[in-house]
């Protein structure tokens, strides 16, 4: 009986892992998908990063928009662009066809908080996404 017990628990313990290792190819399968395709519309726009050498790098991201200013939310795995970001938060963005220069400011506490409950994501995204941490910069002009 308590050799049953014990298969019983590892049959669980492989679904378990069966069911987790699907769900990280989703979410990795997911994101690839639209860092592969950077599906652009009316409510996204371009920031172009640099690196030390020189180097740019052009991401498509969702614009956010409260209170008059412009911000971009990280709400994904895939964050090269706002590690480089955070290096050198002297940035290019284009936006409706225009191309500006701003200075990217990390946002936190009520400012974080007010931008989050006015752009909040929904569960399907979230889970799609494998639950990632949010960071939400505030785009100023420079």
């Amino acid at each position: 009986m308590e050799e049953t017990g014990r298969s019983r628990r590892g049959k669980i313990v492989k679904i378990i892992a069966i069911l987790f290792v699907l769900y990280v190819g989703m979410v990795v399968a997911f994101e690839s998908m639209l860092g592969f395709f950077q599906p652009a519309n009316q409510s996204t726009m371009v920031v172009t990063t640099m690196e030390e050498d020189g180097t740019s790098h052009d991401r498509v991201v969702a614009r956010l928009e409260s209170g008059g200013q412009l911000f971009v939310a990280v709400n994904h795995w895939p964050r090269a662009w706002y590690r480089r970001t955070l290096e050198n938060p002297n940035v290019q963005v284009t936006l409706d066809g225009d191309r500006g220069d701003y200075l990217a400011v990390r946002t936190t506490g009520g400012e974080y908080d007010r931008v989050n409950d006015e752009h909040g994501l929904g569960f399907v995204f979230r889970f799609l996404t494998g639950f990632p941490r949010r960071h939400i910069l505030r785009l100023d002009p420079r």
